[in-house]
């Protein structure tokens, strides 16, 4: 026991140096673009928001800014064990390829108060901060601190969001995707003279003398109301860097596009898309099931940050109640990520400036996300009722519509998935033929050869095989930023959406891979927006009849799979407890979070926990049927 303890503090030790000599030969700058750190006014805190835009009301919790922020996914970006943990691969991934810091990146969008503080990798003097930057260590606070000043970990904040401005200070142009933020940083703000630092900006204007005027500098933007400004963050990109993009997609065939690799595409799925049209929703003509049809374009914060209707409805504690009724934007950023805020709930929440009810309202709010986003329909095609000798047969074709406004999922692709589970059940409600079966104990997904599995899967590109490699040992691997090709994308589009673009003519960017989407019409360009899927079981003899056949669309955030590989990575590679990796860092060693554990090894504790349930699959929509046997004939 002791010969294999020495031998496993050498291997902490070992991945400890790596990761800090990783730190020290850092040469690429992984983001050059946008506003740098060091700003000349710093970020307000989230404290300074509360007192107005804040109610201790329980009737008010519903509307309120910081009530319906508070335990969005936005708010706790820094919070969350599964980015840690992800995080920690991806700079031993890019540090393993001689590209040190890339963590720079990925915390860029995760904690702007940090980054842009100069806390991260760049200091903004010129220099770096120092060991451990790429991986949080330079931070101010902790994952169960207040929002206060000295805490980096408030996500994406109030400041942040009310500063973005749609091009840089010299006329330099928007840039979408990898946090790639211009932010305001003027001393005054114009439209309100009289208040220190930048207008805090939002999708208002306020007469002179208006009772609803804010106390701060205020400017309306118009940035605030289009999806341009979800851009910032919702498309993501693989670095790019001061010397080029890191990584470029392999085309099917091996050969090089030359672009860079496109990881997520929330935006650009959105933006091919009927929703981003509003010269073809005019109200004519006949609407897609499930989808309305309006004059104007949905922008994301049409969905993600709805109007409330609540006839108390106001922005701020010192407005009169129902001032902003209908005319609201709830900041609930609702996804379809129901499970990682219960977790942070419970490991953090007790000390956190939220409430428990702020979680609360997140996961309820993602469910009815989710349930807002598909409908699953089921028909019988045939069937032949098994007899007490003869096994039977029965056919069926499943309809998944996605009434999103973007792939169906979407986002972040590691170990996030949807599937249909297909269930045929006797007169008794017996169980007799089944696809895409779960079984929560062991959080194991059947993918049977009917098992219709939605997801993106990214790999990389081997030369001698000439295949996009996304597994290994017969584990599949999930490497962020070494990725550089697309094995698999089934994901259903949303309503009109186009593959190609001027600017890809190739469909490179989110079109389907190993996927067959039919146009609407013959040579539209047009995909439609649901697949069909066809199924056939046999029904064992004896059998009693009529059958049930249920269709259950489930959404999942954290395969087992992706969870597993995020604690293989942390143990093969002697990934180092966070406090080691982190010693001497701010306020550590830290009594919350990881501690003493790896990150990797952390996530998979909390997924194993019974409190937490393995990430367990959300229902999104269900489709039933009823097979009977056609009246015999006389």
């Amino acid at each position: 026991m002791r010969a294999d303890a020495v031998r496993m503090r050498i291997a902490v030790l070992a991945g400890l140096a790596a990761m800090l000599v990783a730190t020290a030969a850092l040469a690429l700058d992984y983001t050059p673009h946008g506003t740098q750190p060091r700003l000349a006014v710093t970020l307000g805190a989230v404290s300074v928001c509360i007192d107005c835009h804040r109610s201790l009301d329980p009737a008010n919790a519903g509307f309120m800014p910081h009530s319906t922020w508070g335990g969005s996914m936005m708010a706790n970006a820094m919070r969350d064990p599964l980015f840690w943990a992800a995080l920690d691969v991806a700079n031993h991934d890019a540090a393993a390829e001689g590209h040190a810091g890339v963590g720079d990146y990925c915390l860029r969008c995760h904690t702007p108060r940090g980054w842009l503080g100069g806390r991260v990798v760049k200091d903004g003097l010129g220099g770096t901060t120092g060991a451990g930057g790429e991986s949080g260590c330079r931070l101010l606070g902790n994952y169960a601190a207040k929002d206060r000043e000295n805490s980096d970990y408030s996500g994406v904040d109030c400041h942040f969001c009310h500063r973005l401005m749609p091009g840089g200070p010299q006329g330099e142009p928007f840039i979408a995707g990898n946090a790639n933020a211009w932010v305001d940083d003027a001393l005054t703000c114009d439209s309100t003279p009289g208040f220190f630092g930048p207008c805090r900006r939002g999708p208002y204007q306020y007469p002179a003398g208006s009772m609803l005027e804010a106390p701060h500098g205020w400017a309306y933007s118009s940035h605030h109301v289009g999806s341009d400004i979800c851009a910032t963050c919702h498309d993501v990109t693989t670095p790019d860097t001061d010397e080029g993009p890191l990584k470029t997609l392999v085309r099917a065939d091996g050969s090089d596009s030359g672009r860079p690799f496109p990881i997520e595409r929330t935006y650009t799925e959105w933006n091919r898309s009927l929703f981003a049209d509003a010269i073809l929703r005019d109200g004519f003509g006949d609407a897609p099931s499930g989808i309305p049809v309006v004059a104007n374009a949905q922008p994301c914060q049409a969905c993600h940050m709805r109007a409330s209707q609540d006839p108390l409805a106001k922005a701020c504690e010192a407005n009169p109640a129902g001032s902003r009724t209908g005319n609201l934007a709830v900041h609930e950023f609702a996804g379809a990520n129901a499970w990682v805020p219960g977790i942070i709930k419970a490991e953090f929440g007790g000390n956190l400036l939220q409430q428990p009810e702020d979680y609360d309202r997140t996961i309820a709010a993602a469910r009815d996300m989710l349930a807002s986003s598909a409908t699953v329909s089921t028909t019988v095609t045939a069937y032949t009722p098994a007899t007490p000798s003869v096994a039977g047969s029965i056919s069926l074709e499943v309809v998944v519509t996605n009434l999103s406004g973007h792939k169906l999922p979407t986002g972040y692709s590691e170990g996030r998935r949807m599937w249909l589970n297909v269930q045929v059940r006797s007169a008794g409600n017996v169980l007799v033929a089944e696809s895409g079966a779960y079984d929560e104990a062991t959080a194991t997904l059947t993918e049977d050869v009917q098992a219709r599995v939605y997801e993106s899967l990214q790999g990389i590109w081997d030369a001698q095989s000439q295949a996009c490699v996304v597994e290994a040992a017969g584990a599949k691997q999930f490497h962020f930023v070494l990725n550089n090709c697309v094995a698999k994308d089934n994901r259903i589009p949303p309503l009109g959406f186009r593959v190609t673009a001027p600017d890809d003519p190739e469909g490179l960017e989110a079109g389907p891979v190993a996927a067959d989407y039919p146009e609407t019409s013959p040579g539209s360009g047009v995909l439609v927006n649901a697949d069909r899927v066809t199924y056939t079981f046999a029904i064992p003899a004896g059998t009693a009849g009529p059958l049930s056949a249920k269709a259950t669309l489930y959404h999942q955030i954290a395969s087992k799979d992706y969870i597993e590989f995020l604690r293989s990575e942390a143990i093969d590679h002697a990934f180092p407890a966070e406090n080691d990796l982190c010693a001497g860092g701010p306020g550590r060693p830290f009594t919350v979070g990881p501690q003493a554990l790896s990150r990797g090894e952390y996530m998979y504790e909390l997924w194993t926990s019974p409190l937490h349930g393995k990430s367990p699959p959300e229902p999104v929509a269900t489709g039933l049927a009823i097979a009977k046997a056609s009246p015999r004939r006389r």
